[in-house]
């Protein structure tokens, strides 16, 4: 008789998210983008759940392919994961001035550790800083 594989139990995640447009949310795992952009300022810092929100936006895809389409290959549009977490950043900070090429203002969270992961989570997202909670099988 064969023993029964191993499967572990799911595990209840629980943390703070940040919906971001694609193509930005691909190039904070793929292409060094430190700092995401935004018009209001946060105190929260600490792990964040990236989030590929469900709009696209041309030209920023339009920008990272004229500024660093040297540097790495920009894939179609058609390639990118839409409505799902796809990875954790550290926020180290929240600034309204930074010497990242990334940053535009009026205020920039500071980005460090980027882990994309293996395989996307569908979730809901939502304006600013949310609460999500999920589960994964390892």
């Amino acid at each position: 008789m064969l023993p029964s594989p191993q499967h572990s139990a799911p595990r209840l995640i629980k943390g703070k998210a940040l919906s971001v447009k694609q193509p930005w949310a691909w190039a904070i795992f793929n292409s060094g983008k430190d700092v995401e952009n935004r018009k209001w300022f946060s105190p929260y810092r600490g792990p964040l759940f990236i989030h590929a929100s469900r709009t696209w936006d041309q030209e920023g895809y339009d920008w990272l392919s004229i500024t660093f389409g040297g540097e790495f290959l920009m894939p179609s549009r058609g390639d990118y994961d839409f409505g799902v977490i796809i990875g954790k950043v550290d926020v180290i900070d929240c600034v309204d001035d930074h010497e990242s090429a990334w940053f535009f203002g009026p205020y920039g969270f500071v980005f460090e550790d980027p882990i994309m992961f293996n395989k996307p989570i569908p979730y809901k997202g939502q304006r600013r800083i949310f609460d999500v909670e999920f589960s994964v099988t390892e």
